[in-house]
């Protein structure tokens, strides 16, 4: 039986290793589409949507057998039950990649901006960061690359904020463009739950790997010197 238990461990890793990368490469050309305003690439983000959600299912289908099936403990549990979390959050992420598209579409249809009405370069930057680390951590298991995704998280925050703050004072002062600057909000409201889930991921990891939660400790507090 142990044989069978390491293929279905095996088959589970490769399953979810897949999955990251296809989530990984719609969230980039998602944001592709966006700052190229190319509606087909968008268009092809969309079309990806029922791939992902079968993957999702299958991952899940997997995680069961494998906790029905063989009972796994200790480490093997934890790789198991964290599996079925990111299994849930890559499959939300690929969910927003689809609605990033969906706002690059009706933002081609708008006059293009002459620059971006918020920092949209330095978002998507920390976003894309982040995702990929996540990512990089899954496939090692390493629980320092999973910290590192966690710490990167206030930053994305920061600018999501300043971002709607820019557009709902942009909306108040040419209420005549409120249409592309409600899409504008939208795309840094789904960049900012991108980056959320990519927390969760990294988060999961580092239980995997230490068997601890690492969304339940406090970080050290640093004392400012002025």
């Amino acid at each position: 039986m142990t044989r069978h238990y390491d293929h279905q461990i095996d088959k589970i890793k490769s399953m979810i290793l897949d999955l990251g990368d296809r989530v990984g490469r719609v969230v980039e050309d998602a944001i592709t589409a966006i700052e190229h305003r190319d509606t087909r690439l968008a268009a092809r983000v969309i079309a990806k949507e029922s791939e992902i959600d079968v993957l999702e299912v299958d991952v899940e289908e997997e995680c069961l057998h494998a906790l029905a099936l063989y009972q796994p403990v200790a480490s093997d549990l934890r790789f198991v039950v964290a599996v079925v979390t990111i299994n849930k959050d890559l499959e939300r992420i690929g969910d927003l990649a689809v609605n990033l598209a969906e706002q690059a579409i009706d933002l081609a249809a708008e006059e293009a901006f002459d620059g971006p009405p918020f920092d949209l370069l330095g978002e998507t930057r920390r976003v894309r960061d982040m995702l990929n680390l996540a990512l990089k951590a899954l496939v090692a298991i390493d629980p320092d690359l999973a910290e590192q995704v966690r710490r990167s998280d206030d930053e994305v925050d920061r600018i999501h904020r300043q971002a709607c703050r820019q557009l709902e004072t942009r909306i108040r002062e040419h209420p005549h463009d409120t249409s592309r600057l409600l899409h504008m909000m939208n795309v840094s409201r789904q960049l900012e739950r991108i980056a959320d889930h990519a927390v969760s991921i990294a988060e999961d990891v580092y239980y995997m790997a230490r068997g601890e939660f690492l969304r339940h400790r406090e970080e050290p507090c640093i004392a400012h010197v002025s």
